[in-house]
């Protein structure tokens, strides 16, 4: 095991401590979520219009696991509040997760939480392992710790501090430092491809950082598009800042990307340095930036299609309504999709250029004659060819 996977080991290890002492002493107030069963469903205070539905389901429901397994409890509501988005519809036998309260006396008091969807998320998730595994081996197992370690980052140590009320962009700019540290030091190492995909993605996010901010000013976004983001400014007692919040989801979203093109633009300057260790800075950057060219025309048009395919059924609506053009650009929600795609996409375009020029110079320096290499690099990796 090399150095970079025993680091990401041990920091992964010291996340997952730090998230299992945080959920032990987590208050229940006695209620343990549990896997249940629907045995029987009764209907008949249920109003049906197509996929609508209003009123509430009756269910008789076993539980399958817990204090009380193979237990039956009977007049559990499923309350349809008109929200399609949250209301679900659910029939015998199918698998559910509940929350169980022990009233005393042999009283049990059960919620619906929501469907048991575990079953198919772990067979997605053993899908992406093996596949990971199969085709990159050590490297795909760096990328799975680090896919773990970015997770709880984000869970352990950002969400806390924004609903403690911390400063958005300053919080969502130090863990996306966290999280290109983590993932590019473990997919890549402790080398110059690493370093210089690193201070060109940071860089490069930094820009993104102000881009954003002004034209969330500029525009006079205020945050409230963003999904649920009414009911936690409510439920927060009306605190938070959600146009920082939203600036900081501008950050972490573009960070990905950026991280993606800094890493494919500093391993092609790698291959070209190792094939052609004679090319002179200027020579490699030249050729960098070609590369650079076609990258950058690609991911615009990905980003584009990730963050457009989010809102297919919104642009459906538009097109159902006829709406013009000039209402819909200026609608307060499709501004915003619009500035977080235009942010995103510079974002792509500073970090590619940058990244090409801080690797030019780590692998050939800027001398204008450069013609052999500095195999006594700390920073190089070595030839496994």
């Amino acid at each position: 095991m090399n150095k970079s996977l025993m680091l990401l080991t041990a920091l992964l290890a010291a996340l997952l401590l730090g998230w299992w002492q945080h959920s032990a002493v987590a208050p229940t107030d006695g209620v343990q979520e549990l896997r249940a069963e629907v045995v029987k469903t009764d209907n008949s205070r249920l109003v049906t219009q197509g996929q609508a539905r209003l009123g509430s389901q009756l269910l008789s429901i076993r539980l399958k696991n817990g204090e009380w397994p193979e237990r039956q409890l009977d007049n559990v509501v499923n309350i349809f509040n008109g929200t399609m988005e949250f209301d679900e519809y659910y029939e015998p036998g199918d698998s559910l997760i509940v929350a169980v309260r022990d009233m005393g006396y042999g009283q049990l008091q059960a919620q619906v939480v929501a469907r048991d969807r575990l079953v198919v998320l772990g067979i997605l998730f053993s899908l992406l392992v093996v596949s990971l595994l199969m085709y990159a081996r050590k490297t795909g197992l760096r990328a799975l710790l680090s896919f773990v370690g970015s997770v709880l980052i984000l869970w352990q140590l950002l969400i806390p501090r924004l609903l403690a009320g911390g400063s958005a962009v300053l919080w969502s700019s130090l863990c996306v430092v966290a999280l290109v540290v983590l993932i590019l030091g473990s997919v890549a190492g402790f080398s110059r491809k690493s370093l210089a995909a690193l201070i060109g993605t940071l860089l490069g996010l930094v820009l993104t950082g102000l881009l954003a901010w002004w034209a969330c000013q500029l525009m006079h976004l205020d945050g409230m598009t963003q999904v649920m983001a009414q009911s936690l400014f409510f439920e927060t007692g009306m605190t938070l800042d959600l146009r920082q919040i939203f600036c900081a989801a501008i950050i972490i979203g573009a960070s990905g990307a950026a991280m993606d093109v800094a890493i494919e633009m500093a391993a092609t300057m790698e291959e070209i340095h190792r094939h052609r260790p004679d090319l002179t800075a200027w020579q490699l950057l030249s050729s960098g930036f070609n590369v650079g060219n076609v990258v950058i025309g690609t991911m615009t048009t990905t980003l584009l299609l990730a963050y457009s395919g989010g809102f297919l059924t919104l642009m459906m609506m538009f097109s159902q309504r006829q709406a013009s053009l000039l209402q819909i650009l200026n609608l307060k929600l499709v501004a915003a999709e619009l500035a977080r795609i235009l942010v995103g996409s510079c974002s792509l375009v500073i970090v590619a250029p940058l990244t090409a020029w801080i690797a030019a110079g780590l692998y050939c320096g800027w001398s204008v004659k450069q013609t052999s290499v500095n195999t006594a690099d700390p920073l190089s990796e070595p030839d496994n060819r």
